[in-house]
């Protein structure tokens, strides 16, 4: 067989490193890996002395939610930046949410249009509960579902309550999709922060204060005895808290269906680093203690987390400045560029194997939204999609951001990095080589599920 491409490098390949090896490309899919003298190819991209790890998928962004569908180009040259070649794009888009096959229609010809890599996508429904639209939806390609428990608007971002998710969750489990939460008690969060304006509090701090631990907690123990319940694949979409992931396995011991992720920030930021950053550290839920940050690591290192992702929200960065009131901050930050740097540097300090992140980041993240084997691996047969990282002392500079002007700020803007990306390939195609974002809008492609099965780790 004549291969495409041939890439060397020291693989990522799960459990193991399989160093001094190539993978060989054919009609964008891998066709061989091996180790040592690679075989004949069209082109040899050799990164010899560097680590070829599966492209990364984010399994929880929002490339919509303050600018519409044209934020799609910009955040995804953000990702071909990162070496993240599939993103799971969350529903919540400006002006309206994902919540009918018509508007996952239109999403789609946008991404294949605008995107730069593959893009996988949420749905999520009205806050009246349109369950009927569900068949249509997964029909249409969606692989995940996305609900919340607190409102950020009663139409982009609703609340829905008891009853109306309960009604969901029976008709979602049908399907056997996850359904992922936004997990924050609204009633104590509206309450507590009331209680703050009151008192004149509204520095920075007070974001953490208004949102403690067990606001979180609550919510999870809700959604959690609904999945019970109703037999529905039920996953937090972003615990703050490692109590979060000992309750997701009480529940699944129970016989429940029951996840959560953790995004990066809850890895390595703390409450101080919100006071620092101010606006540009806000996001919901908030940063923890340091204490806490440590209890994650060890619920990590205990195979109880089921991915890691990054909530990119690319602001504008207008939006994202305190002016004395950090409740009028718009809750978010940005990742996908920062994310495979900042994941290896955080893996490397603690003394944890480079693997955890080809799991983390890349393999468990495609399974759990169906995406797998087409994605999420340095596998035969999956997409050729790689990201080469070459290590080294690097800082991590908002201002190489690869969007548009106003979303170039990052919470990890001059942090010291182990490994920076040096190449990105999606397809089989070079679309980052460490520079430059190479691929134009439209490379990437919407990414259906691949299958209906449900993955719990």
């Amino acid at each position: 067989m004549a291969f495409d491409l041939v890439v060397r490098g020291d693989l990522v390949l799960g459990e193991r490193i399989l160093e001094r090896g190539y993978v060989a490309v054919k009609g964008g899919a891998i066709a061989a890996i091996g180790q040592g003298a690679p075989p004949a190819a069209d082109e040899t991209a050799d990164h010899s002395g560097m680590l070829v790890f599966p492209g990364l998928v984010d399994g929880h962004m929002h490339t919509s939610s303050s600018t519409g569908w044209p934020g799609i180009e910009g955040a995804s040259m953000s990702a071909a930046a990162g070496g993240v070649t599939t993103c799971v794009d969350m529903p919540y888009d400006v002006p309206r949410p994902v919540t009918d096959a018509a508007i996952l229609a239109e999403k789609i010809e946008h991404v294949n249009r605008l995107s730069h890599v593959d893009m996988a996508l949420y749905g999520t429904l009205r806050k009246d509960g349109n369950v009927e639209d569900v068949a249509g939806l997964v029909a249409g390609g969606v692989c995940s579902f996305k609900l919340s428990t607190y409102e950020y608007d009663p139409v982009r971002f609703p609340r829905i309550d008891h009853p109306t998710m309960l009604r969901a969750f029976a008709e979602i489990a049908k399907t056997n999709l996850m359904v992922a939460i936004h997990n924050e008690d609204q009633e104590l969060v509206e309450k507590l922060t009331a209680q703050a304006r009151a008192a004149g509090r509204t520095d920075p701090i007070m974001h953490c204060r208004t949102r403690p631990p067990i606001t979180e907690s609550m919510a999870d123990l809700e959604i959690f005895e609904m999945a019970l319940e109703t037999g529905c694949h039920v996953h937090i979409a972003h615990s703050s808290l490692a109590r979060g992931f000992a309750l997701a396995e009480m529940f699944r011991n129970q016989g429940a269906r029951t996840s959560g992720e953790a995004c990066i920030q809850y890895l390595c930021m703390t409450e101080e680093d919100l006071i620092r950053l101010e606006g540009f550290g806000k996001c919901n839920p908030p940063f923890r203690t340091r204490e806490e940050v440590e209890r994650m690591w060890a619920a990590l290192t205990a195979g109880k987390i089921a991915y890691v992702s990054t909530d990119h929200a690319p602001w504008p960065r207008e939006r994202k400045l305190y002016a004395g009131d950090i409740f009028a901050v718009g809750a978010g930050l940005t990742g996908l560029q920062s994310f495979a740097p900042l994941m290896f540097t955080l893996l490397e300090e603690r003394g944890l194997p480079l693997t955890l992140m080809a799991s983390l980041c890349a393999e468990r993240p495609a399974r759990f939204h169906g995406l797998f084997p087409k994605k999420g691996a340095i596998r035969i047969g999956c997409d050729a999609d790689l990201m080469v990282m070459e290590r080294g002392a690097f800082r991590f500079d908002a201002t190489k951001i690869q969007d548009r002007e106003n979303a170039r700020w990052s919470p990890y803007d001059g942090m010291a990095m182990r490994a920076r990306v040096a190449a990105t390939y999606l397809r089989g195609a070079r679309i980052w080589d460490g520079e430059r974002v190479l691929a134009r809008p439209g490379t990437g492609r919407f990414v259906p599920r691949q299958h209906g099965e449900c993955f719990l780790g």
